[in-house]
């Protein structure tokens, strides 16, 4: 198993104003496999991704990864593994302006401190195989918003993580950018890529191996998909219905 939460508790806000967001959260991942969690806006889902991927931490509970507790790093500890062990992908790809395409790709593995040369070399071999190796030189503002989410998947990929989180990837793009950038999670869950991503979207998630649905801060369904996508999606509506 190389993620689990147990018994994850988050609330926001102080006094009379609190807000419980996670109530108890359960959840684990298996090395190789695509989970999607799902469920409706304000569900908790996000801030279910933010936990696990210690860019925020528990009020109670553990989350495991490769059987460590990192619930409680310090700062310094959580970007440390975040950097050797996640890959990030956003609804937005938080690029930097004034950098190129490939310098954007690159900057997590600069962080790193690997070499840059074989850096360089293997960000060009990700922008070829995704598709965007003519996008090296361009600017953030030349580019679409499917090619920058391409990019945004090749910065993940830069360090060869061992897990990749995706909030909401395709939410700002096209049902065809949607698509194509769906094609590409398939891509690497076929060739070894561990996978959990966040959407609200059914259709996404029935391309997933393995779907959690959430409703107000709590797992209600564990899902095992199957390999017809519309088969798969019927179900989800369903269960999505009953919840």
């Amino acid at each position: 198993m190389i993620l689990q939460g147990k018994s994850i508790f988050k609330s926001f806000g102080r006094g009379e104003a609190i807000t419980p967001v996670l109530k108890g959260v359960d959840m684990n991942l298996e090395v190789g496999e695509f989970v999607t969690i799902i469920g409706k806006s304000g569900c908790g889902k996000s801030t279910l991704l933010n936990i696990l991927s210690t860019l925020d931490q528990t009020d109670k509970g553990q989350v495991l990864f490769e059987g460590r507790d990192i619930s409680q790093l310090s700062d310094d500890q959580a970007a440390k593994l975040r950097l050797e062990s996640f890959g990030f992908v956003f609804q937005m790809p938080r690029m930097v302006k004034n950098l190129t395409i490939l310098d954007n790709i690159l900057l997590p593995s600069l962080t790193y401190k690997k070499n840059k040369e074989e850096a360089k070399k293997h960000a060009l071999a990700l922008m070829e195989e995704i598709g965007i190796s003519d996008l090296a030189n361009k600017r953030i503002s030349q580019v679409s918003g499917g090619q920058l989410q391409r990019a945004g998947i090749c910065r993940a990929l830069i360090n060869n993580p061992s897990l990749i989180f995706a909030d909401e990837p395709t939410g700002a793009l096209d049902s065809k950018s949607s698509q194509e950038v769906m094609k590409l999670f398939n891509h690497y869950h076929k060739a070894g890529k561990t996978i959990l991503m966040v959407t609200h979207d059914m259709t996404l998630a029935a391309k997933s191996q393995r779907v959690l649905l959430m409703k107000d801060g709590s797992i209600q369904t564990n899902l095992t998909m199957g390999t017809s996508e519309e088969d798969n999606l019927i179900l989800l509506q369903s269960c999505m219905n009953k919840i």
